[in-house]
């Protein structure tokens, strides 16, 4: 049984389309790496997107915004960090540095609609 409190789901945004729809499942299905899971069907008219992410899911809905500047975001532990910015800027994702944290290797990088993440790996 899973301890609580804890973070049961994060939800960012993405345009309405098909192009949308395609790059968030190519950068968080394929680059990330992420398994997609099923929306529960009285969800299913929303065109929601959600992921598996260890034991906190990764939902993604419609909404017309303008991403940038903010340095709100979420952060996304991984097995190898490095080998996955590797993937990222092979993908054409820009990658950014930041303050170093102790055993954290990181980086940051911007979806591709404007959502900041960061990519950890705990050593």
């Amino acid at each position: 049984m899973t301890t609580l409190p804890r973070i049961q789901h994060v939800s960012i945004h993405r345009p309405t389309g098909d192009e949308a729809t395609r790059a968030a499942r190519a950068f968080y299905g394929n680059l990330v790496g992420l398994t997609e899971i099923d929306v529960p069907e009285t969800l299913a008219g929303r065109e929601l997107i959600w992921y598996q992410l260890g034991n906190t899911e990764l939902h993604i809905f419609i909404e017309e915004f303008e991403g940038g500047g903010q340095e709100h975001h979420f952060c996304i532990a991984v097995a190898d960090v490095d080998e996955l910015r590797v993937r990222l800027e092979a993908g054409g994702h820009v990658t950014r540095d930041t303050t170093p944290i102790p055993g954290r290797p990181r980086f940051f990088c911007r979806d591709p609609f404007g959502n900041l993440v960061e990519f950890t790996t705990i050593l």
